[in-house]
């Protein structure tokens, strides 16, 4: 009987035993005329890299942490998915013509291709921004409601798709409305030119008006609305903020901890971090731990590290970075410390920057200002070798003055890699004794330098 009983318990426990959970899908397929060595496919807390062979084809198993919306990214092109579990579908298109190829086939299928067709369609309709954020009011809710019933009825015509998926969709088509009516007010008065363009009372929805941006849910599965919630959080933040953010406190940053979606509250501090974990920012540490404390995502916390170690030595104060024999155009060559003693305010531009071109006239206007006074003006240029004459006409061409020099390997000159540059213009302040006085100073557009020159160099108001 003993036996008997202990047989029994086994086979119940096994009778009573789960199938293993499928937490997986599997996608494949073939991308024409591309030269990318992967695919990104992401969500809002996911992220896989798929990688691409030679011949354009690739095969992947996804372990998803939920059926839902994702961003597939090839290159600069993107286009939205459906994935859930135990789908196995198979995409292919033409680089060349991106949304206007993409195909699908297999199981998820169905939504996968009415999503690519609603993108085809929506991108169609509004492709001529110009016209179609000029439109008055009226006319652009009439051609709003004209995009949504399109997209409704392709929707309703689909066979055999996901019940969950039309029920999200369908939310998700309000939401692609909302986006745009959001957008009209900047985008119209910019197109059409009247600064000061505000919408009547009733344009905006009440719904939209009064929405709180808490369901994270939504966040994932719709990108209009994680623009719209994305716009919201970081203009309420930027209000708080005012023009200078050269002090910036986590007090002032009091908007970031009220963000009630985490993975919203992520790419806000992503964001934020990008120039207030900055040396440019006194308070610099202190954002950092603040950003650090309040972000719930391993590659933030990462990449703020990474960035807050490349710029804690290049606060005020600290010695700064030194470039060593660059080729000066007036002839021989120039290092840093032939400049000790006075300060020395350091232009990072190259030939092909636009920005830095638009600075020229207010650079010489402030070497003019100051053309009698203890500072060098030098700028330096980080055009390619095979550039070289070209920087040399440029020089000779815009009667640039100061010292124009040539940095030695470009983007990988010591002098920029220490000063953790990784866009230009960038402008840099350096005191007599060669100490940092701004790793990130104004521009020469910006009349917030003439004010700290003037408070450097102790001249009389």
């Amino acid at each position: 009987m003993k036996r008997l009983i202990i047989a029994l318990v086994a086979l119940s426990i096994f009778a009573c035993k789960q199938e293993p959970k499928v937490d997986y899908a599997v996608i494949s397929g073939k991308i024409e005329n591309s030269k990318a060595k992967n695919a990104i496919v992401s969500n809002a807390d996911f992220k896989a890299e798929v990688a691409i062979n030679e011949d354009g084809t690739f095969s992947d198993t996804l372990r998803i942490p939920a059926n839902g919306f994702y961003t597939m990214s090839i290159g600069r092109e993107f286009t939205p998915m459906h994935i859930g579990f135990e789908n196995n579908f198979q995409v292919t298109l033409d680089a060349k013509k991106f949304d206007e190829t993409i195909t699908y086939t297999g199981e998820g299928a169905v939504e996968n291709n009415y999503l690519a067709t609603k993108t085809l369609h929506n991108g169609k309709a509004t492709a001529n921004a110009v016209e179609f954020y000029s439109m008055d009011e009226d006319r652009f809710k009439t051609k709003l409601s004209k995009i949504k019933t399109a997209n409704e009825s392709l929707l309703n015509e689909l066979i055999n798709a996901d019940e969950a998926f039309i029920t999200m969709e369908k939310q998700n088509l309000v939401y692609d409305n909302y986006v745009m009516l959001h957008n009209y007010t900047q985008r119209h008065g910019y197109y059409t030119k009247k600064e000061d363009f505000e919408v009547s009372d009733s344009f905006i929805p009440t719904e939209l008006k009064d929405m709180a941006f808490d369901d994270s849910k939504a966040y994932k599965s719709s990108s209009s609305y994680k623009d719209i919630a994305f716009d919201k959080a970081l203009t309420g933040i930027f209000d708080s903020l005012g023009d200078d953010i050269s002090s910036v406190t986590p007090e002032d940053l009091k908007g970031v901890s009220d963000i009630k979606i985490p993975a919203l509250k992520n790419d806000v501090i992503d964001y934020l971090s990008s120039f207030l974990v900055s040396p440019g920012n006194e308070n610099m540490e202190a954002v950092y731990n603040f950003f650090i404390n309040n972000s719930t995502n391993d590659d933030t916390k990462k990449k703020l590290t990474e960035t807050f170690e490349k710029n804690k030595n290049l606060v005020k104060g600290k010695p700064s970075p030194q470039f060593v024999n660059y080729e000066n155009h007036k002839g021989g060559d120039l290092s840093l410390t032939d400049l000790k003693g006075k300060y020395v305010y350091v232009d990072v531009w190259a030939t092909w920057c636009g920005p830095c071109i638009r600075e020229i006239p207010s650079l010489k206007e402030v070497e003019k200002q100051f053309h009698n006074e203890n500072i060098e003006f030098v700028s330096t240029s980080i055009d390619q070798a095979k550039d070289h004459d070209k920087w040399v006409s440029m020089v000779k061409d815009k009667d640039l003055g100061g010292l124009q020099l040539m940095a030695d390997k470009d983007w990988s000159s010591k002098f920029v890699r220490d000063y953790a540059i990784q866009g230009i213009p960038r402008f840099i302040l350096i005191d007599p004794n060669g100490n940092i006085v701004s790793a990130d100073a104004p521009r020469p557009s910006d009349p917030k330098l003439v004010e700290l020159l003037e408070s450097e160099l102790k001249m009389k108001p």
